[in-house]
């Protein structure tokens, strides 16, 4: 591929660099010009052209990237449609994300041109979070580095996803004078908590004497009724011959390691009785954030068995306990995979610039004698989201005032000045790692109502949070909008005064549009919109 500009009168066949506006459209970067473009571009007065020059063997991006893609084993993943050489990559199934960084890295050493990012090894995803993407940097690449690259993934698994498989869990108990009752049935709430993700199952608890004898009896009772076995032990284990391990082995079975060195989590047992998985948790698994336990747990729900190798080879990334986000997997743990759960986002931060001289706020203005901005929070409320966030920015007080005695949060966004995206961001980072998707309201369109909001959300639902939806009137796209949490990280790289709709084309997911009527299109941006739709305006 050659590079560069070119006269208007050679470039036909070559591939557009930049966008081009003309008088009844545009073209779009990627563009491979025709002799009618070559036409029109000229009627416009452009003499020269940057573009790129297709050589014997090259690829287009987006061909490159199918091509790589298409290598992929699909087993427990969905790839999106290549868009500006880009591929994203989901996982269709609740599961454990494994990556070889060996193989990543001898791809992405193939050729500057070709780049593959994913997550990080033994993460574990819910059905639809996005695991991996493909990019081709250039406009076209040379066929031989995509075709050593495709040979690479045929030949060699660079990540995949394993489903999680549901077990039955027996809980072991110990119990001690010092240990309370309460702090154990935070355990076994928390412990049911991390088992939901696999659909996994706590078929019983047993409490019994902090003795071996006692556990291992314990042990030894259920085998016959569960697939493994969790020991919460009160008091932390001290030897390899303390009480769990000592318990693992007069039940019948092998100890396979004491220790790892993951913290916290240091103090987890390993073991098994025949095929029946033994794990004595470390105390800090009594809490639900992230721990080593996490760590062994999702694996062995995975279907893996930690080898002594794979234990002790987690330390580097290992200290975990002043990392203050790792919302992933905490996140995961505790989600009901089944129920769908969505956040209101409220954007009411903007300047409203077009609303002239006189100081006048449109989300003040009144509707029935209630402020726009109140009228739309009040229809988030009333179409029974999960929480209803306001992000707010220019005159914020007045804007809260408005808002006040409504089961809302107020979000404050100290850079509203830069633009809608910095609402947007603030919006999704404030929705919880609970919520599967927002709905990105604009706080002044005032005859969305509740019902509307129902159907979008019914919508979402029905796609099991894996699906964008749209607000449509006569099939022209309009607002409001539901983000699934696969999408929440693009909307963090957003910048400047855009909104979702790059992100809504490019994420890879089917977009479900529901037609709401007028008012998915009506939004007040001048003192005339506002008397015109009937409403007074204040501030």
């Amino acid at each position: 591929m050659k590079f560069g500009s070119v006269g208007i009168c050679k470039a036909e066949g070559t591939v557009l660099a930049h966008s081009a506006k003309l008088p009844g459209g545009r073209l779009p970067k990627g563009h491979l010009l025709s002799s009618s473009d070559i036409s029109a571009l000229q009627a416009t007065g452009v003499t020269e052209v940057i573009v790129a020059q297709l050589e014997t063997d090259d690829l287009l991006e987006d061909a490159a990237a199918s091509r790589i893609a298409a290598a992929i084993d699909r087993d427990h993943l969905t790839f999106s449609q290549a868009a500006t050489g880009r591929i994203n990559i989901h996982a269709a199934v609740d599961g454990l994300f494994v990556a070889s960084r060996s193989i990543v890295d001898r791809l992405n050493r193939i050729d500057p041109a070709i780049t593959l990012a994913c997550l990080a090894d033994h993460v574990p995803v819910r059905s639809g979070d996005m695991v991996a993407t493909i990019k081709i940097i250039p406009l076209a690449i040379a066929g031989r580095f995509v075709d050593e690259a495709a040979a690479l993934l045929r030949a060699q698994h660079a990540f995949s996803v394993k489903p999680f498989a549901a077990r039955r869990v027996l809980l072991v108990a110990t119990t001690l004078p010092s240990l309370k009752s309460s702090v154990m049935d935070k355990t076994r709430h928390s412990l049911e908590g991390r088992l939901r993700l696999s659909s996994s199952t706590l078929e019983g608890e047993q409490r019994v004497p902090h003795t071996a004898e006692a556990v291992a009896a314990a042990i030894s009772q259920g085998m016959d009724r569960i697939e493994m076995v969790i020991v919460f032990g009160a008091s932390a284990v001290a030897d390899t011959d303390d009480v769990i391990p000592a318990a693992i082995r007069l039940a019948g079975g092998t100890v396979d390691h004491v220790g790892m060195p993951v913290d916290p989590g240091n103090l987890l047992v390993l073991g098994r009785v025949g095929d029946i998985p033994v794990i004595g948790a470390p105390g800090c698994a009594r809490s639900p954030k992230e721990n080593g336990f996490d760590w062994i747990l999702n694996r062995i729900l995975a279907g893996e068995w930690p080898t002594v190798e794979d234990v002790t080879g987690l330390g580097v990334g290992g200290l975990l306990m002043e990392i203050p986000t790792r919302p992933l997997p905490r996140a995961l743990t505790s989600a009901q995979p089944k129920a769908i759960s969505v956040a209101a986002v409220l954007l009411a931060a903007g300047r409203a610039s077009r609303m002239g001289d006189k100081g006048q706020h449109k989300l003040l203005a009144e509707f029935d004698g209630v402020p726009l901005v109140r009228r739309s929070a009040q229809a988030a409320l009333g179409a029974g989201v999960q929480r209803v966030l306001a992000v707010t920015g220019h005159r914020q007080a007045e804007i809260r005032a408005a808002l006040a005695g409504l089961d809302i949060a107020a979000i404050e966004n100290a850079d509203y000045a830069s633009g809608m995206a910095s609402s947007l961001i603030a919006g999704v980072n404030a929705a919880g790692a609970d919520a599967d998707g927002v709905l990105v309201m604009l706080a002044d369109m005032p005859w969305v109502s509740a019902q509307d909001l129902v159907a979008l959300i019914s919508a979402f639902k029905a796609g099991r949070g894996q699906v964008v939806v749209r607000a449509v009137s006569a099939g022209k796209r309009g607002n409001p909008v539901i983000l699934p949490r696969s999408t929440f990280e693009a909307v963090r790289q957003l910048q400047g005064d855009v909104g979702a709709r790059h992100i809504i084309e490019t994420c890879g997911l089917p977009v479900v549009d529901v037609d709401i009527g007028p008012a998915a299109h009506l939004d007040l941006d001048t003192p005339e919109a506002i008397i015109a739709a009937g409403g007074i305006l204040k501030g």
